[in-house]
């Protein structure tokens, strides 16, 4: 067996075996298969596809690379959320505080900014100190005290999926469903949960753009984790255009903190009170109704800000950032974008403001790019909103003038005005479960 005949034959749209896939992870963990060979190895996944058996098998060979985590010693129901990635999609910073204050234990692995996506490591790295890089003991100390982690895949945990997420990330194969499936999943099924809820993104800014897709995403999750007996609820929700009024690192943080003191903007609240609800009905058999009153009285009273700053703080973070924004990363300009015209605002596209936000810095071209923290946009204007011209659509901050002259020029591009009014886009479009 050799990984240049796995690659020929996934190439030519064969059916591989456990075996296989499983030579191809330990050689990429080991360095007997060069990364060269293994972006091979995914581009040839990402247009011969893989059947159910082969990306469970991934999966397992994802698992089988690291530890599973044993939570059996935190009394709580263990229950999870995983997004498949945004633009502007904060929800998992106000999400989980929010459930963990409701006695769930919430043991959250997340990612970098992958593709256009920005990353909720990267976000939470915004905040001065913060540690996402904590050991196996760390994580399970910081569940026991606080029921909320969250943490990046390390060594011990699930390391072939690190190695594997920064390779799709700069060879054009994130948007795979096998690879998207088999790296959420392997990290998930790796936190000792007893539950998962997916935010599976669908529009222009996600990696399905069509509900099709989504679905097809949705139910292959759903049925490995049918297949490891875990209970996994997706709701299929619209990335049409950017979640909430910001995309960039520290101006997400600085929403996220905003939503938990009660003032979020309207589209990240439903979101994330729909998939909380999720979250709660999982872990305690409650109604969605039920589990949504709860949640709306632990984000206005101030219940799940008070999660958060222990977050922060456990996690090695300077928790006056909830009071003193000036401590999170400042760009040295800011540039306005104004309305061409007068009408409703039609279109804003959520994949062009993704593609500038890396060119700002906001995420990476390569494996090795640093992230400017300080980034990024607010939008004052989005999806069915009325404009007058000259009216300030959005503001563009960064540190490097020439690149935020050009992306607020390229910006314009990404909105479109029409003349007759716009309903906003439906949030919620779909849910899928396993039985």
């Amino acid at each position: 067996m050799t990984a240049y005949e796995i690659i020929l034959k996934k190439r030519n749209g064969q059916e591989l075996n456990s075996a296989e896939i499983q030579y191809m992870v330990n050689g990429l963990l080991s360095g007997e298969v060069p990364d060269y060979q293994f972006s091979a190895f995914l581009m040839a996944i990402y247009f011969q596809g893989m059947n159910f058996n082969e990306t469970s098998a991934l999966t397992q060979a994802m698992i089988n690379s690291g530890k599973v985590i044993d939570l059996s010693i935190i009394p709580y129901p263990k229950v999870d959320k995983h997004s498949t990635g945004g633009v502007g999609d904060k929800v998992s910073l106000v999400l989980a505080p929010l459930v963990a204050s409701l006695d769930v234990c919430v043991p959250m692995i997340s990612g970098r900014a992958l593709g256009h996506t920005g990353g909720t490591l990267d976000k939470l790295e915004s905040i001065p100190n913060f540690r996402t890089a904590l050991s196996e003991d760390d994580f399970i100390k910081i569940l026991q005290k606080i029921n909320v982690s969250i943490i990046g895949a390390t060594e011990e945990l699930v390391p072939a999926d690190k190695k594997i997420y920064a390779l799709r990330d700069v060879t054009a194969t994130v948007d795979s469903i096998p690879l998207i499936a088999a790296s959420i999943m392997s990290k998930k099924l790796s936190e000792g949960i007893d539950g998962l809820v997916l935010d599976i993104k669908v529009g222009q800014g996600a990696f399905m753009k069509t509900l099709r897709e989504a679905k097809q995403l949705a139910r292959v999750m759903c049925a490995i984790g049918r297949v490891k007996n875990k209970k996994v609820t997706a709701l299929l929700t619209d990335m049409s255009q950017p979640l909430g009024n910001t995309v960039g690192n520290a101006l997400e943080i600085w929403e996220a903190i905003q939503t938990l003191k009660g003032y979020g903007p309207k589209d990240l609240q439903e979101i994330t009170l729909a998939l909380g609800a999720e979250m709660l009905k999982t872990a305690r058999n409650l109604s969605y109704n039920t589990a949504k009153k709860l949640l709306r009285k632990a984000l206005f009273s101030g219940q799940a800000l008070e999660k958060f700053r222990m977050l922060i703080k456990m996690q090695g973070g300077d928790e006056q950032v909830i009071e003193n924004y000036s401590l999170l990363p400042h760009p040295k300009y800011r540039l306005s974008v104004a309305a061409s015209k007068t009408g409703y605002i039609a279109k804003l596209d959520a994949f062009k403001v993704g593609i500038l936000s890396i060119e700002l810095g906001c995420g990476r071209r390569t494996v090795n790019d640093k992230i400017d923290h300080s980034a990024g946009f607010v939008f004052k204007k989005k999806i069915g909103d009325k404009v007058t011209k000259g009216e300030e659509l959005a503001v563009v901050y960064g540190n490097n003038l020439e690149k935020v002259r050009y992306v607020s020029d390229q910006l314009v591009s990404a909105y479109k005005i029409v003349q007759k009014k716009v309903k906003p886009p439906k949030l919620i479009l779909i849910k899928i479960t396993n039985p």
